[in-house]
């Protein structure tokens, strides 16, 4: 009965450790990677001016399908 328990007590240790470790996944990391995935997928659509600042970051505009601007974001100049 004792290892039973002992047994019983390690399931229930994994199993909390696996759930604290998938809420900091879907709260913490999971949010900057969503952001970091849309701020790309913005920058590749994106229509961009020729003048970088001193970081190498240049200001551009995502337009919709009807021509209005939906995003202006940052992105890396590509030169």
């Amino acid at each position: 009965m004792k290892a039973a328990t002992g047994e019983l007590n390690m399931t229930v240790v994994i199993v909390l450790a696996i759930a604290i470790l998938s809420a900091f996944f879907y709260t913490v990391i999971w949010p900057r990677i969503s952001e970091n995935q849309t701020a790309i997928i913005n920058c590749r659509r994106a229509i961009c001016g020729s003048n970088p600042n001193s970081d190498g970051m240049v200001q551009c505009e995502v337009r919709g399908p009807r021509g209005n601007v939906i995003s202006r974001p940052m992105c890396t100049w590509k030169g």
